[in-house]
């Protein structure tokens, strides 16, 4: 167990994804704040099972941990590249998005070489000592088989919580994965599946995201001509593009979140379900390849064996003997329904936020919530917390329903990191742009740079203050 006598971090952060990676690289220069980042998992990955040969990044390389904050920082990915003596090779190839498989290897190089980043610990139980004035974590210390190797005990004024978004498995299919004799598995696992797969007579993907997208390419070009035995059937009513008009990428830019912050709540949950196309479409590359590849398997004359059906949800589904799975479909224009029966399912359904109370234990009592039972979140990415924790607890890509739709994107990460530091220190270590889009949202002209509203405490003003320091009100307000 940690010392008693140790004094509290200034900051601990719980997951090392890419946006808490982001938060490490930029506060790693900032004299006199003491962090340290942990993460369960053995080592940094991102998105595994979804590294398919070809793949690229859906955002510019620019979208690293640092440069659209920092681009002096060396933990950009261009010094990456320098670093690996391959920035002659990246120059002359002009490729603006790079290969995803390119992305994990420049995360895991600064995760690497990162100071106090601690990957095999399990956060157990967090809680708020008012004696210490500084949030409690418990961890244990796990090896890469997941056995327990020891316990601590660390203290934080502050945490920030990157625990990142879990698949989502729609209802009528949840029971079916808990049964692997005939795979009904989501995307996140598909390169560990892919081979079993191939073997199987037919196949069902489900989602017409980029996920669902780059899985049904890779199935149609592994299957042989004539024989595809495909299926691709998604509720969104066309298979679309996703919006990608220069105007329209706006909507990732912290004016857009900042404005979308602004507006009330049901205007928020209204906004959300209209703008699936910002981030759940396909890009227009991977369509032209998917209809590029089956436009050359009609040359012989006849039609790949391949269905792609907009429109449909699942219904029901069970398991037809041994190795099959039967699919209850309803077309939602035609209100006609339909019965299909398939070897495996794939979903590529995308990913939810995950419950915050999981991680927080008895400490999500203290959370505030809106009227859908949400945790309000302030415009510094900060649990809005009763008056009984005067901690900052900040959140990293949690906040979809506060925030936008850019809080899952990497664009933004950099400078939601910085306005994190920023906040949490109460000084501009990172000078943030007044203005970051043409577009201006809502009938008002482009804000202006505020003051920064009182920090929470860091190590150097915990000396100067008594230990049970009050929050001033105005810090609880989203």
């Amino acid at each position: 167990m940690t010392p008693p006598h140790q004094q509290p971090l200034d900051l601990i952060g719980i997951g090392i994804g890419p946006f808490n990676l982001s938060l490490a690289a930029l506060a790693h220069p900032v004299q006199n704040l003491t962090t340290a980042f942990y993460d369960r998992r053995p080592h940094f990955s991102w998105h595994p099972g979804l590294m398919i040969e070809g793949s690229t990044l859906q955002v510019p390389f620019l979208a690293d941990l640092v440069t659209l904050t920092d681009p002096t920082s060396p933990w950009t990915y261009l010094n990456y590249l320098r670093e690996h003596d391959r920035l002659y090779p990246f120059y002359f190839a002009e490729q603006l998005h790079t290969h995803r498989a390119e992305y994990d290897a420049y995360c895991r190089w600064v995760s690497e070489n990162l100071p106090h980043l601690h990957f095999g610990h399990q956060a157990d139980a967090i809680r708020w000592n008012p004696q210490l004035a500084a949030f409690e974590i418990d961890f244990t210390q796990v090896d890469e088989n997941g056995h327990a190797q020891a316990l601590a005990r660390l203290t934080a004024r502050n945490l920030v919580l990157g625990i990142g978004t879990e698949p989502w498995i729609p209802e009528p299919l949840r029971p079916l994965t808990e049964t692997p004799a005939v795979p009904v598995i989501h995307s996140a696992d598909y390169l560990t599946h892919r081979d079993h797969l191939l073997t199987l007579d037919h196949l069902t993907v489900i989602g017409s995201g980029q996920s669902g997208a780059e899985i049904f390419l890779d199935l149609l070009r592994a299957r042989p001509t004539g024989a595809e035995r495909l299926h691709w059937l998604t509720r969104t009513p066309a298979f679309a593009p996703m919006e990608y008009s220069k105007l329209g990428l706006e909507h990732f830019t912290p004016d857009y979140t900042r404005y979308f912050h602004a507006l009330p709540q049901h205007v928020r949950d209204t906004l959300l379900p209209g703008q699936w196309q910002l981030y759940k479409g396909i890009d227009h590359d991977t369509i032209a390849a998917i209809h590029a590849e089956l436009h050359h398997r009609t040359l012989g004359g006849t039609w790949p064996d391949t269905v792609l059906t907009p429109g449909v949800t699942v219904r029901t589904a069970g398991r037809l003997g041994n190795a099959q799975i039967e699919l209850h479909l309803e077309h939602q224009q035609q209100s006609h329904r339909e019965r299909l029966v398939t070897s495996a399912v794939i979903l590529a359904t995308g990913y939810r936020e995950r419950p915050l109370a999981r991680t927080l234990g008895p400490l999500a009592d203290h959370l505030t919530h809106d009227t859908a039972g949400r945790p309000r979140i302030d415009e510094h990415h900060r649990l809005v917390l009763d008056t009984d924790i005067p901690g900052a607890l900040y959140v990293q890509n949690a906040e979809r329903h506060t925030h936008g739709v850019g809080t899952p994107d990497l664009g933004l990460a950099a400078h939601r990191s910085a306005r994190i530091l920023n906040h949490l220190t109460g000084h501009e270590h990172y000078r943030l742009p007044r203005r970051t889009a043409f577009t201006t949202f809502g009938l008002q002209h482009p804000p202006k740079t505020r003051p920064l509203l009182p920090a929470p405490r860091t190590d150097t003003q915990a000396a100067a203050q008594p230990p049970a320091a009050t929050t001033p009100a105005d810090l609880r307000q989203p």
